[in-house]
């Protein structure tokens, strides 16, 4: 592919679980490059390993990138109970491009690239105990020198019907380099390099083989990934070169085997990526590797709890990546105009949930009334959570009085989930009493008398959050006691516990009828509350 086309890169998870933040770092990174230099985001997903992908984790995936914002240009869309494709070079489920692996994987052993290895696990771990026996330090180095079948070995096992996997053939000698974005140039020896299997006993392709078939195929030129990947591109970089070979029959062992399976042709520009970006590892604070026991790592907790996505692009971007001025808030817009992976760091990046949170409750109270409104519906219609408190969507009057709790709440959240703390006082009939409140607050003297005292002031008070407040305000005197003596009890009996948004504006947002309705409702509780005190 030529340097000044637009890029095309990929996003390539397997299905066998959440979405980790480490990749969807990832993703984000090949998102805004592509989207930089006005190139191509394919998401594609590698489901070989039959033992490890589910359906359900691949829809999970699928809803996780549409969450947080990355929608890609080509790749798999649901499509009813199925998955459809979306671009010109599908399939882009590898369990739909086995016929393709095959087809390679055959060119490639009849242009000898390849040879069979019909080891069991138990007669290749025999082999490399006998390796670091003679060795000494270092792992067993795979070659085909050493390690490849002899004649009557192949006859043998052929004869017993042994099944056999396939390796790549790797140099015996020489160097490999790639131009790496993020590292610079990296190279490695050959001779330190094992011949991978590329395809397994029962024919099914391994990684190596399957991801660098549909680069190829698809046109990849750039391959943005962690740094964990870092070791299999050697043998990458050789199955490139070697699916870009002329087959000795016009054609190339990639084309060829495309056009026999039927799969869309190879555009004649693209030929092997042209550079590499091995992004470092997200970590702890601790600076160990980022897992369960530093909390949320998926970005479906991340959506459960309350974070915003803009807010999880934004801090996710400068994990490992800056702008050069140093500045931290960002909008889409401006990643995407700065975004250069060439400023990347090599250094693993730490994950502090304490920043993502602050940022999270910053851009919170940025949002628009009616908005943040919106966006707290799935944390109170069961999408996230168990307590289902508005119908799906909300009726007017709900909607109402969520839009009128937002602006009482807005300023104490940074995680969307918290609005479930406060919510149910608004959004039910009753009020269910916290415990520690009612005995912590009810059973002191004078709570009952403020809570008689507050339903007659504002049985008659005009309601709005004026005349309210001054019925409230003119109680302390009557009853000879500081206000917070007399707002407590009235705090309790209205929304069911010591802590909620302002006392005043709640009120006025219940209204008259069930402020009264909670009022007489709480004082059957304050009085054997002070019974029992």
């Amino acid at each position: 592919m030529s340097s000044t086309s637009a890029p095309r890169v990929r996003f390539c998870p397997a299905p066998s679980g959440w979405l980790h933040v480490g990749s969807v770092r990832a993703a984000l990174y090949n998102y805004l490059h592509a989207r930089h230099h006005g190139g191509t985001f394919v998401f594609r997903i590698e489901d070989t390993d039959a033992s490890r992908a589910t359906e359900e984790s691949m829809r999970s995936m699928m809803e996780a990138m549409a969450w947080i914002g990355l929608d890609w240009d080509e790749g798999p869309e649901p499509q009813g109970d199925g998955f459809a494709s979306r671009g010109a070079y599908g399939p882009y489920r590898q369990s739909e491009r086995t016929a393709l692996y095959a087809a390679v994987a055959r060119r490639l052993e009849a242009y000898g690239a390849t040879y069979r290895d019909h080891r069991t696990a138990e007669d290749l771990e025999a082999w490399r105990e006998a390796q670091r026996a003679g060795q000494g330090d270092g792992p067993p180095v795979v070659k085909a020198s050493t390690f490849e079948h002899t004649e009557q070995e192949l006859e043998r096992f052929a004869a017993e019907g042994r099944p056999a996997s396939l390796r790549l053939r790797t140099p015996e000698s020489g160097r490999v380099a790639v131009h790496d974005l993020v590292r610079g140039e990296v190279g490695w020896d050959w001779t330190q390099i094992s011949d991978p299997v590329i395809a397994r006993s029962d024919g099914s392709a391994t990684y190596p083989l399957a991801n660098s078939v549909d680069d190829l195929a698809q046109g990849i030129s750039l391959i943005c990934r962690g740094e964990d990947l870092l070791s299999v591109t050697p043998r990458q970089v050789l199955l490139h070169e070697l699916l870009t070979t002329d087959d000795g029959a016009g054609s190339t062992i990639l084309d060829a085997a495309l056009a026999e399976v039927g799969l869309p042709a190879r555009e004649p520009s693209w030929g092997p990526p042209e550079a590499f970006a091995h992004l470092p590892m997200v970590v702890g604070m601790d600076r160990k590797k980022l897992s369960k026991r530093h909390g949320s790592v998926s970005i479906q907790e991340f959506a459960r709890q309350g974070f915003l996505p803009e807010t999880l692009r934004n801090y996710l971007a400068l994990l490992g990546w800056s702008t050069g001025d140093g500045r931290e808030r960002l909008t889409d817009a401006e990643m995407i105009a700065e975004f250069d992976l060439s400023g990347v760091g090599r250094s693993a990046a730490a994950f502090d949930v304490d920043k993502l949170t602050a940022f999270n409750g910053e851009r919170i109270r940025e949002l628009p009334v009616g908005e943040l409104a919106r966006r707290l519906v799935p944390f109170l219609d069961g999408t996230y959570g168990e307590d289902v408190l508005v119908a799906t969507p909300p009726t007017d009057e709900q909607l109402a009085v969520l839009t009128g709790l937002v602006p009482l709440v807005q300023e104490r959240m940074q995680r969307l989930d918290e609005v479930q703390r406060y919510a149910p006082a608004f959004l039910r009939d009753a009020v269910d009493f916290d415990a520690d409140s009612v005995a912590k607050v009810f059973g002191k003297a004078g709570s009952v008398e403020a809570i008689e005292a507050a339903q007659r002031v504002l049985a008659d008070a005009d309601w709005d959050l004026g005349a309210i407040e001054a019925a409230l305000r003119g109680l302390p005197e009557e009853l000879g006691i500081g206000f917070g003596k007399v707002a407590q009890p009235i705090r309790v009996a209205v929304t069911g516990s010591s802590v909620s948004p302002p006392l005043f504006e709640s009120i006025e947002l219940l209204g008259r009828e069930r402020t009264l309705d909670r009022l007489s409702a709480a004082l059957p509780v304050a009085r054997q509350a002070r019974e029992e005190r």
